[in-house]
């Protein structure tokens, strides 16, 4: 290196008039090694620049050139990457960051120590050292020498700091002082050898006169030197007469030690007076109880508004008292010891008596409020405990006391509360809701009644309607009921054929009309007594859950002592039982509520699901207004407390209550699949179908702004893929009806209902039902239609078949089998009466098989009508192009056939 060096400064820096003063080799961070130098000079003249300047060698030779040079003062951030692990790699940052390498750490630490003194020395800015050693920067030679081998210790750190210290600027005396001298030697600066002389000699000359000087002075200071003996003498007298000065004062100190020793311990035994008095004010003041309190715990009055205030003021002044905090020592003494004692008798006597007596309170509200079950078992409302709730919270800071005092006595009273109320809270709520039972099942007795005058209604009807009676019933097979108030009578009235107009029919029509009303009327009632329910049971739980944080404290949310176990609250013997001074620990207050409501009102839930139970035994069509008004009443109680008793409560019955609608849904897509039709009865439109018309008219009315639509979303798209699979199996089982007939009436029925309930989850299954209508609409007219003009139709077949066969259409007529004459007779087959006669047999025909509910007569009518045209107007296109100019026609008109359709409709 020390080579490289000297062959750098020969040939590259010492023409540019540049001193190198350090060297490191490196390479470019990243990338393909090539390495190159970094070199820190100087100029040699004024003033003095600061580079650094990379040195590459040459791709020709193995001579270097000078590739950059960057100004030092340009330099802003010197980045040695760690300053505790060797890391050969450094940043410079420049206008850009420079990444480098270099060959050894010792060469990085070198070249960074020559740019910190360089920087030191000539530059005003500062550079930003990152990631040095600060021992690096302050004891750099040091460094250097530790860090660089000895051979290169010499040639490069060494060579760095001398070609650094050859030059110090002069100050500005100095300077000065230069100029005079050389302003009185005008040959200075051409004759620097005869300056330098004169400057030696007059050198001399000072020397000299400073010699003379110095032996002159040699008479004053003898001179001195005896003055100074004269001064110690004086010295000694005055150190014999300090020491017998002394000598007195020490006496006088004697006495005054012992004066401040009295005094010292006078003062002492005043600071233990007064610390002695603070601690006598500090317990009698802490621990003295006073007499009114005393006898308030002991005899005060706890049923008046007045003594239950007493009460409470002495049992915080006795809690007070009970829990200062005392001073190291102070439960040694007698006295405090004594008066402890009285505290805790005093605290275990008032909580017995408040645990008595609230306990005789829990007591008296049951036989208070059984008092008023019979007044409330006539209406359906619960009983009003706003003024027990009231009454009891006067003792809720007595609660917190004994809470905080007497944890067993207060957990003791917490059990007997949900003992004596659980209790009280199921007769009435088991009476509330027998009342709420009575009142649904009195609906399904007027059904009932309703039910037999219908029977006997029937047995009017005349042997024909029976019959047609005893047809459907077989189509139905074992169908059964979708609900329990839809009647055998409505599925007949929706399946009995068109020719049924007698006085038989409108009875029925009567008692259709009169079932569905009380159905609704039913429903109606059911959901209004539902919902009243719920909206007395919401605000009971809600009120007592209310009381219950309050009354025991337990609306802060953290953690406090009680059990770990709902056995524990319910009363029952655990094998973990405890003291009342350690109480174990639970999760939280909440779960404490939650555990609490739930032993007070356990009986809730079951006569809830008995209820529901009830309600989709009437009708299983309540299942809807129950998952609606369930899901209303758990969203409501959600956004209140999402861990409430109530809304857990709620979501489990919720739960039910949406199984009983998911079975209600399966059960009729099981009466679908076994739907059974009859061989010789005209089908019609389907009981399903016209049971899914009621169920999604029903639904879209109760589910009117719903929580839960994602619901009936679902079963909706469960119902109508059913009615679909469905109807086209019946329609392939069907004899008597045509399988196109079947699936026309139906989806056109379907389509109806879904057109008009605007349902927007069922929009591509009413397009499905639209497509798959017209589509077996277009099929039963051509299938029915068949070929109205048979001889004609052959005979146009024919002349089809020649010109695919390549004949020319206005050549056809020279054909044997296909000139004029042949089309002329074949036409003359056809005359307008025998057409109006085959249109009129159609109809009938048409008529037979559709029924009137759907009232689709006069629509197939006009599409066979049309397709009727469309093959004349086909015949007479062919006659027009392969019997140009023959004159030959039809021998009636299109007009002839609106009118014979037209006629044919009007006679019917």
């Amino acid at each position: 290196m020390t080579a490289i060096k000297h062959a750098l400064q020969r040939d590259i820096f010492t023409p540019n008039d540049e001193r190198l003063l350090s060297i490191v080799n490196v390479c470019k961070a990243g990338k393909k090694k090539k390495n190159c130098f970094l070199c820190a000079t100087v100029t040699t003249e004024r003033p003095v620049q600061v580079k650094v300047v990379k040195v590459k060698k040459s791709d020709k030779g193995d001579f270097y050139k000078r590739q950059i040079a960057w100004a030092l003062r340009d330099l802003a951030v010197v980045d040695a990457k760690d300053a505790i692990k060797e890391n050969p790699e450094f940043d410079l940052h420049f206008e850009k960051i420079y990444k480098w390498v270099a060959s050894s750490t010792a060469e990085k630490n070198a070249f960074i120590s020559c740019i910190w003194k360089l920087n030191q020395r000539y530059l005003r800015k500062k550079i930003d050292f990152v990631n040095v050693s600060s021992q690096l920067l302050e004891e750099l030679p040091k460094v250097t020498e530790e860090s660089v081998p000895s051979g290169e210790n010499q040639s490069v750190t060494g060579g760095d700091e001398e070609a650094v210290d050859e030059y110090q600027e002069l100050n500005a005396r100095e300077e000065q002082d230069i100029e005079i001298i050389m302003e009185g030697c005008e040959y200075a600066i051409s004759n620097a050898e005869a300056f330098a002389e004169r400057l030696s000699r007059e050198l001399q000359v000072l020397d000299g006169a400073n010699i003379q000087s110095i032996m002159a002075s040699e008479k004053q200071v003898n001179i001195l030197m005896k003055l100074l003996d004269e001064a110690l003498q004086e010295v000694d007298q005055i150190e014999f007469k300090l020491s017998s000065y002394e000598e007195m004062l020490q006496s006088v100190k004697e006495q005054m030690d012992q004066i401040s020793e009295s005094n010292h311990l006078i003062h002492l035994s005043n600071t233990n007076n007064v610390k002695l008095l603070s601690e006598i004010e500090f317990l009698v003041n802490h621990m003295d109880l006073a007499k009114g309190h005393i006898k308030a715990l002991q005899e005060g009055d706890l049923a008046s508004s007045r003594g239950i205030e007493a009460c409470t003021n002495a049992a915080d002044a006795l809690l007070q008292c009970m829990n200062v905090a005392l001073r190291p020592g102070h439960d040694m003494l007698l006295a405090v010891k004594q008066q402890q004692q009285r505290f805790s008798d005093l605290r275990e006597h008032f909580a017995r008596r408040l645990a008595s007596h609230l306990n005789n309170v829990f007591v008296q509200q049951g036989h208070d409020q059984s008092s008023t079950l019979a007044q409330h078992s006539i209406e359906l409302t619960l009983p009003n405990h706003h003024p027990f709730h009231r009454d009891l919270l006067r003792y809720a800071k007595l609660m917190e006391w004994l809470k905080s005092t007497d944890y067993g006595k207060y957990e003791g009273l917490t059990k007997n509360y949900m003992d004596y109320l659980s209790r009280l809270y199921e007769r009435e709520i088991k009476d509330f809701f027998e009342v709420a039972k009575i009142k649904m099942t009195g609906t399904t007795k007027e059904s009932k009644k309703f039910g037999q005058r219908r029977l006997s209604l029937m047995a009017t009807l005349p042997r024909k309607e029976s019959a047609v009676k005893q047809e459907t019933e077989s189509l139905h097979g074992s169908s059964g009921k979708l609900t329990g108030s839809t009647s055998s009578l409505n599925k007949l009235s929706v399946q009995s054929s068109g020719n049924r107009r007698s006085q038989s029919s409108s009875l029925l029509d009567m008692g259709n009309m009169s079932t569905s009303d009380l159905d609704v009327a039913d429903r109606t009632k059911f959901d209004k007594i539902f919902e009243q329910v719920l909206s007395e049971l919401e605000p009971l739980c809600l009120a007592e859950q209310d009381f219950i944080s309050k009354f025991f404290k337990l609306q802060q949310h953290q953690s406090m002592p009680g059990t770990t176990e709902a056995d524990d609250l319910d009363g029952g013997t655990s094998s973990r039982q405890h003291n009342s001074g350690t109480p174990l620990p639970v999760s939280s207050e909440k779960d404490m509520i939650r555990q609490m409501m739930t032993k007070i009102f356990r009986c809730i839930e079951p006569e809830l699901n008995n209820l529901i139970a009830l309600g989709d035994k009437i009708d299983s069509f309540n299942s809807l207004y129950m998952l609606v008004k369930m899901s209303h009443h758990v969203w409501t109680a959600q956004n209140v407390d999402p861990a409430s008793f109530l809304s857990t409560t709620l979501g489990n019955v919720l739960v039910t209550v949406k199984r009983n609608f998911d079975k209600c849904i399966s059960n009729q897509i099981r009466q679908m699949e076994e739907v059974k039709i009859s061989k010789k009865s005209k089908v019609g439109i389907l009981p399903f179908v016209a049971e899914f018309e009621e169920f999604a008219g029903l639904a879209e009315s109760i589910f009117k702004n719903a929580e839960r639509r994602g619901d009936l979303d679902k079963a909706y798209t469960k119902l109508i893929r059913g009615v679909f699979v469905n109807v086209e199996k019946v329609a392939n089982e069907s004899q008597k009806t045509p399988r196109d007939v079947v699936m026309m009436e139906n989806f056109h029925h379907i389509f109806a209902t879904l057109s008009r309930l605007k349902i927007s989850c069922l929009e591509a299954e009413k397009k499905e039902a639209k497509q798959k209508y017209t589509d077996h609409l277009q099929s039963y007219v051509i299938y029915s239609l068949g070929q109205p003009l048979e001889k004609l139709n052959h005979f146009f077949e024919g002349v089809e078949a020649r010109v695919a066969q390549g004949i020319r259409e206005e050549e056809v007529s020279y054909q044997l089998a296909f000139n004029k004459q042949e089309l002329r007779k074949v036409i003359k087959e056809y005359p307008g009466k025998e057409v109006k006669k085959g249109l009129d047999n159609l109809y009938k025909k048409v008529d037979k098989h559709l029924c009137e509910e759907e009232n689709l007569l006069q629509v197939v009518w006009h599409s066979m009508q049309d397709e009727f045209i469309r093959q004349y107007k086909h015949f007479e296109g062919l006659i027009a192009r392969c019997y140009p100019g023959s004159g030959v026609t039809m021998e009636f008109t299109i007009q002839d056939i609106l009118d014979y359709c037209s006629s044919i409709a009007q006679s019917h």
